[in-house]
């Protein structure tokens, strides 16, 4: 009876239920959160009804350390001439160990050796004669207007020698062979041709620098003793032909006032200055970059490097070799 009166007071007044509703809500409203590109919180709420906030640790960057102090020498690069010069000197080195060690491409080094050599000789030869030329000018004029017209040939002799011949043979070199192996190597430099070898098992030092260190050493002796010669045979057939001075005369003096030291020194300057042209020209070849231009001016710098190396090498050879009073001219004059 309980049950059928409060059904039909339900039916009567439908705002009443048999179930009330509870007090408080079936769904909390949901928190949405963001991710925001905060230095010091990764995550913060957008919205948030009834002032809950929310309790979840923030995660925070932590700040960049400072860099470490720098030392005294950390930024510093040494200049290239300087960095060249100590890769010559480092070059300079292999190559002798390899040579003391027989590790030698004959191959290679008889290419080089007929390009140093057959092939700078007309050049030589030419600049050697009128070298030898100019100075007979010059000493026939004055030693005959003095009466020394028979010590002519010895001074041509001696000049032609211990300076003229091992300095122009070398300065020709130079210009010649030098700037060609400069730029040959600058060019595998540039286009990492050297770094292949590498990878092929084969040295650089091995294969391109020792060969031609090697032909530059051997084969400017050859050329100095050959532009010696053509240089006095030159001498000799200007005053004959121009001046009036015999043949005969010159050629006997040259005899008497040279000595087998005066031909040997002749000959050591030339492989100093050989050594001198072909390490130089290596070195600032395989230390090239830059492409194009880098090539031009590795083979400019070797060229002139090379020149400065042979006249300060000529002097410290010269002041070696010949020190004191010297009487060649007296055994000239007969």
């Amino acid at each position: 009876m309980a049950s059928l009166s409060l059904l039909r007071l339900s039916l009567s007044n439908p705002t009443t239920s048999l179930y009330p509703k509870p007090n408080y809500p079936l769904f909390q409203p949901r928190t949405r959160i963001a991710i925001k590109p905060n230095r010091h919180h990764l995550i913060t709420p957008l919205s948030h009804p009834d002032s809950i906030t929310n309790n979840s640790p923030t995660s925070s960057i932590p700040h960049s350390t400072s860099p470490p102090p720098s030392t005294l020498f950390s930024n510093w690069t040494p200049p290239r001439p300087l960095w060249r010069g100590l890769s010559a000197l480092v070059l300079a080195g292999q190559v002798a160990h390899r040579v003391l060690t027989g590790r030698v491409h004959r191959r290679n080094t008889l290419q080089q050796l007929e390009r140093v050599g057959p092939g700078s000789t007309g050049v030589s030869l030419l600049t050697a004669a009128f070298v030898g030329m100019a100075f007979t000018i010059q000493f026939v004029r004055e030693f005959t207007r003095l009466g020394l017209h028979r010590s002519v040939g010895g001074v041509l002799a001696l000049a032609l020698s211990r300076e003229l011949s091992p300095v122009v043979t070398a300065v020709v070199a130079a210009g010649r062979v030098g700037s060609a192996f400069a730029a040959e190597l600058g060019t595998m430099q540039v286009s990492e041709q050297t770094d292949t070898l590498r990878v092929l098992g084969t040295q650089p030092v091995d294969y391109l620098v020792t060969p031609r260190v090697l032909a530059c050493i051997l084969a400017l002796p050859v050329l100095t003793l050959l532009c010696f010669a053509v240089g006095l045979a030159s001498s000799a057939f200007l005053a004959d032909t121009v001046f009036g001075v015999s043949i005969n005369i010159i050629l006997d003096s040259a005899r008497r006032a040279l000595r087998p030291w005066d031909v040997l020194s002749s000959m050591i300057k030339s492989q100093v200055f050989g050594a001198v042209i072909s390490v130089v020209s290596c070195a600032w070849g395989v230390t090239t970059h830059g492409g194009a231009k880098g090539v031009g001016e590795s083979t400019t710098s070797a060229v002139v490097i090379s020149l400065v190396g042979i006249f300060i090498a000529d002097f410290a050879l010269s002041y070696l070799f010949f020190q004191g009073a010297g009487d060649s001219l007296k055994y000239a004059m007969g």
